[in-house]
């Protein structure tokens, strides 16, 4: 693989995810992350003929040309689920590739302002595309059983309950450095412990206020739509929630599904699949956890587009 130039951040599972979209020279990928470019570099330096990098982060598509100065490089200011749409309006689509790398990017981690991190103090931010409904908005209006159930749903607290009781006692929170005291305090944080008990708050409501598991089914229906026959897709996630949606969305739409017996019966027919070759997942080498401890969560998997129709939305589920 070609070299390419350092980047703020460490693309996770980059030789993987460049060897699962077999990029042949002049074909048109998309990498619909695009963050601090990344994939897209290794995307250019395996000879693409066109990248198209999708971020619905305006500060990475504000610095993205910059990053990458390639000609061969389109920007789209647009969430990922949206790129079937922005791509057929530019005559881009059907496209060879798609690489999909789910989640906060170490970029916006390491800007204490955007107030993603607990590690650093910023303001309770979190909002992916700088508008919306911020962090501290939600959690100084919310009702406490709200709190407790984002908690529970996206951070898999298992303590969700006392944690949002806290969190209401001790409002009006702006700080993620407060949040995050918070939270240590209700779970009793004692220093020189393995895991940070902030983690899963600060991911819940990361993941609730971008919307961030409605983004990936809807984005992985977008991808099918816009893969050309024998184009291949690549989906990078970092935690459960994210990765059961896309083993279940890839096993739904490669046939694999449970035989009939006499406790199931047999189901009618579906839809002809519209992916196969859908690969065992891979994770990151004790080499590259060794560059990168953020990778440690880190799942790819990969399959390639049959010439099958796209599923219609109502069995899109």
């Amino acid at each position: 693989m070609s070299s390419a130039p350092k980047t703020p951040h460490i693309p996770v599972l980059i030789n993987e995810v460049v060897a699962g979209l077999a990029i042949v020279p002049g074909e048109t990928h998309v990498d619909g992350t695009f963050g601090a470019g990344g994939y897209t570099r290794a995307m250019l330096g395996e000879g693409a003929g066109r990248v198209i990098g999708f971020d619905r982060d305006p500060d990475a598509i504000a610095a993205g040309q910059a990053l990458v100065p390639d000609p061969r490089l389109t920007l789209v200011n647009e969430r990922f689920s949206q790129m079937d749409r922005a791509l057929a309006e530019r005559g881009l689509a059907p496209v060879d590739g798609i690489a999909l790398d789910i989640g906060v990017s170490s970029m916006q981690l390491d800007q204490a302002d955007r107030g993603f991190s607990f590690s650093q103090d910023g303001p309770l931010d979190m909002r992916m595309s700088k508008s919306g409904e911020s962090a501290a908005d939600f959690l100084n209006q919310a009702e406490e059983g709200e709190i407790a159930r984002v908690l529970k749903e996206y951070g898999e607290e298992p303590r969700a309950r006392a944690v949002a009781r806290a969190i209401v006692a001790a409002r009006p929170l702006t700080r993620t450095a407060e949040l995050a005291a918070v939270v240590r305090k209700a779970l009793g944080f004692r220093q020189g412990q393995k895991s940070d008990p902030a983690t899963r708050t600060f991911q819940a409501i990361r993941i609730h206020l971008n919307a961030e598991l409605d983004e990936l089914e809807q984005g992985l229906r977008a991808a099918e739509r816009s893969l050309r026959p024998g184009g291949r897709l690549a989906v990078v996630t970092f935690h459960s929630l994210e990765d059961r949606i896309v083993k279940r969305f890839l096993k739904t739409r490669s046939g694999a599904l449970p035989a009939g017996s006499r406790h199931r019966p047999m189901v009618a027919p579906g839809p002809a699949p519209t992916f196969e070759h859908v690969a065992k997942p891979v994770s990151p080498s004790e080499a590259e956890l060794a560059r990168n401890p953020r990778a440690r969560s880190a799942r790819l998997r990969t399959a390639v587009r049959t010439d099958a129709p796209a599923w219609d939305q109502e069995k899109a589920a």
